[in-house]
Formats: structure tokens, sequence, C-alpha cells
């Protein structure tokens, strides 16, 4: 078994094992016509199921074969350009190889003497995105899992800024459209089940900032703390971008930490046209990206960065055997005295392989492409009579709602788009995701992919049209 440890007497048994795995996802790519095969949880369970773990098959070429059925066959694949559903983006080549290298290699970031020049690495990256956030020079950071870790971690830091001697004071104010870690995040670090405050969004479904101010004038009136307000740059379901510094003015009036979650607008730091959309993030507290997200890197790839470096001590903790506390006075840059994982991967890599190949330039530019082409896809949802669509994209998200021209029911039409998205799912041909509006069914199409054209998402709706057309017609049929 000792043949299988990867060491110098096995290079060449490492080349070729990973040239033939690479060989397979390349011919799959090469050939993928459409996003998803359609296969259901009910024909693909079995498969798996009937794999016996305790009996292996000895040989790669075999493990592969059976791979491709396994999993290779029917794999959602993001790179294709009517995969328009989640926050998953087609990945760039030069993160792909540094994946492949920080696997391999398997150095663990937590502490220098594990890490080294990987260690430095990710500093630089930490200090360069600080530097296009605009944090300042006391900004510092971390790499972490995802936007769910950085946002936990931000508030962590908030809830430890804020001194309150008693939790149940502490309150969150969040837009009714962020991230739902905001409220996993008020419970993980033991807040009250009150501790969040939802803020009203308007039409462009932006925090409104009116009632930020009534909320957080409230909140004082009646003796609370208020701990944080978190402002999403780039929401989940409409990609939409809180006044960011109408926010920052209110948190420096009520001493408030201002946490930006930025998970998926964070491609603006690397536009060349759009930079202007996120004005006010500069003033943040702390800061979420997620590389993954709009950096066109493989998951996982985020950071959470905060604007003075010293708050970082909130979760620094020191064990003898990996971070004693002299290390600090003897300038050894250990990460995990930042972070809220010991043993972390080196995910940073890959974002420098794509810098160091490509640009930010060249990132920004895809980026840039993806928020040109929900422009446009919003001009097509506009002038369609078959589609309401919600907001103008501030990204490059577009929700929308088929509505039929003879059906006026709401909740029949509810049950058409429900309907159309699955139908679209099962046969394939195209993914999209869904959401709900006003307490109403609505499709979403999140744009990530640069190959994706107008063409495409005008197919993609002549689809999803015909599978609600079919389903009304049915439903009429039964009702008969």
């Amino acid at each position: 078994m000792r043949s299988h440890l990867l060491n110098d007497t096995t290079a060449e048994h490492y080349r070729r094992s990973v040239t033939e795995g690479v060989e397979r996802v390349a011919a799959k790519l090469a050939t993928t016509d459409r996003p998803f095969t359609g296969i259901t949880v009910d024909a693909l369970a079995p498969r798996i199921d009937g794999i016996d773990l305790d009996q292996p098959l000895h040989d790669t070429t075999a493990v592969l074969d059976e791979l491709e059925d396994v999993y290779l066959r029917d794999a959602v694949y993001f790179h294709h350009p009517r995969y328009l559903a989640h926050l998953n983006c087609p990945v760039v080549i030069p993160a792909v190889l540094g994946e492949a290298v920080l696997s391999a290699v398997n150095s663990s970031l937590d502490t220098w003497d594990q890490s080294a020049g990987g260690t430095l690495i990710e500093r630089k990256l930490i200090d360069w995105t600080a530097r296009r956030i605009g944090l300042g020079p006391a900004a510092d950071g971390v790499f972490t899992s995802g936007g769910t870790q950085s946002n936990l971690q931000a508030l962590l830091l908030a809830r430890e800024e804020a001194k309150a001697d008693d939790l149940a004071r502490l309150r969150v104010f969040a837009s009714e459209a962020s991230h739902f870690s905001v409220k996993k995040s008020a419970k993980l670090l033991g807040l009250g089940p009150d501790a969040v405050v939802v803020v009203p969004v308007d039409h462009d479904k932006r925090m409104r900032t009116v009632a930020l101010a009534h909320e957080l004038e409230r909140c004082a009136e009646g003796g609370l703390v208020p701990m944080a307000v978190v402002a999403t740059a780039g929401t989940t379901d409409f990609g939409s971008i809180d006044p960011l510094p109408e926010i920052a003015e209110l948190c420096a009036q009520y001493g408030t930490w201002m946490h930006v979650d930025a998970a998926y607008g964070c491609g603006l730091l690397a536009s060349l046209r759009h930079r202007d959309r996120i004005d006010g993030i500069e003033r943040a507290d702390s800061v979420t990206v997620d590389y993954h997200k709009s950096f066109f890197q493989p998951v996982s790839s985020s950071a959470v960065l905060v604007r003075d470096a010293a708050t970082l001590r909130h979760a620094t903790y020191h064990a003898e055997y990996l971070n004693p506390r002299r290390m600090v006075t003897e300038r050894i840059p250990n990460q995990v005295d930042k972070s809220l994982q010991t043993t972390r991967r080196f995910d940073a890599l890959k974002l420098w392989m794509t810098l160091r190949v490509m640009g930010a330039d060249g990132i920004g530019q895809l980026f840039d492409e993806v928020c040109d082409l929900a422009a446009e896809g919003w001009k097509l949802l506009a002038a369609d009579p078959r589609y309401d669509v919600v907001v103008a994209p501030s990204l490059s998200t577009l929700v929308f709602r088929y509505i039929p021209a003879a059906v006026t029911d709401p909740a029949e039409i509810d049950r058409a788009n429900l309907h159309a998205r699955k139908a679209l799912f099962a046969s394939g041909d195209a993914v999209v995701a869904g959401t709900k509006v006003g307490g109403r069914h609505y499709l979403k199409f999140t744009l990530l992919n640069p190959e994706t054209t107008a063409s495409d998402i005008a197919a993609v709706l002549d689809l999803i049209a015909g599978h609600a057309e079919q389903y009304l017609g049915e439903s009429l049929d039964r009702a008969c």
C-alpha cells in the first residue's frame, strides 16, 4: 500500500494517475452539450448504494470508469453557458492549476512551520484585497471556507468590540434581503432570538436607510446596544447593493460596527467600469469577499478583511504545541492566530496563480461581461409580455416570473413557474434557480459565465414559457 503514498519514489505514479484523471475531465468538458443530464435521485442513488467501499478496485483506470458512472456523467456543469442558477462560476485554468499544486503539496496554513511561503502568499493577497477595498494601513484578514464563515467571524469581532455585559442587549441590523448566515451567526454567537433586526428594502431591494436610522434610534432609546449593521454588496436573490455611504454615516453616528457582506459583489473590486457601485465599502470595519463567486475561483476561496488588525485578537487562542505566545514576540507569522479554523487549505494559491497569469484586469473584464449580460437580459425580460421582472440588475442577477395571458389566479401562476423550473431541470437543457418575492414564486438567473449570451437567455426564456404553458394546458384539461 505504500506505493500509493505521494513521495519521491512514487512521483511517476502520481504523474500518470493525475494525468489520466485530467484527461477524463477534459474529455468530459469538451463533449458536454448541456449543463445536466436530468437524472433523478431515484435513478442515481442505487448506483452509489451498490458500491461496496470495503472492496477496493486496486486500479486507477477502473476507479475512473466507475466515477464516470456515479459522478462525471451526471454532474451539474457550471461551465456550460445555460447553467444560470446559483452563485456558481466557471473557473479559470490558472486557479485549477493552483488547486492541483496545493492539493499535492498539502500545506496547512495554520502555522509558519507548516506552510512558510504559503503563509506569506496568503498575507500578500489579504493586503492586496484590503488595498482594493481601501481599508487603510492597519487592515488585515484571513482566508476562510466561504461567506458564511466570514460573516460569522466578522460578527464575532463586532460582538467582542461592543463590550456588552449582557448579550441579550445586543442588536444586529440587516436588510430583509441579506444572507441567511446573519441570523445563523447570531444564534451561534449566543445572541438572543430578537438579536437580528430586519430592515425593510426599497423597490430596488436595497436597505432603506431611513428605516435603518429609525431602528438604530429605537435601539438606543430602549437601552439596547447596536452591535453591528450588515450591509450587503450583492444580495443572493437580487444582486442588489445597499447604499453603503449612507449606512457608513449612520454607523459612525451610532458608534456601530459596519460589516459589508460583499461575497457576491467583490468582483467589482477588479472591475474596469463598475467599481463605483460599491463606493463606501472603504468605510467598513469588516468585509466578506468570496473569490469563488465573482473572481472565477474553484470552491473554496473566501476571506474576511478588517479595518483594524488588532480586532482579530478576538479569534486568537494559543496552544503550546502549535502557536505558543512566545512566537508573537519572535515575529513568527502564524495565520491560526487570526482564524476560526486550525488546519486550513492553501486556497490562496489559486487566486495567486490567477493574478500572476491573468492580472486583476483580466478578472475584472470577465466580471464586467456578466454584469453587462445581465443588463441585456433585463431588456429582454422587460420587453417580453410573458414575463414580469422584479428589479433592474446591480450585478448579474435577474429575478422574474412567467405570467400567462389567460390565467389570473396567483396560486396557479406559482404552480406553473415551479413546474417550469422543475421540468427544465429534468430535461437537462438548462438550470435556473427560484425564490419568493412578496410570497409568490419567481425564477432567477444568476449570470456568472461570460460565455453565456443574450441568445442563450432568450432560448431559456422560451423553454420556460413552453414548460409553463404545457403545465397550464394540462391543468385546464384536468379541470374540465
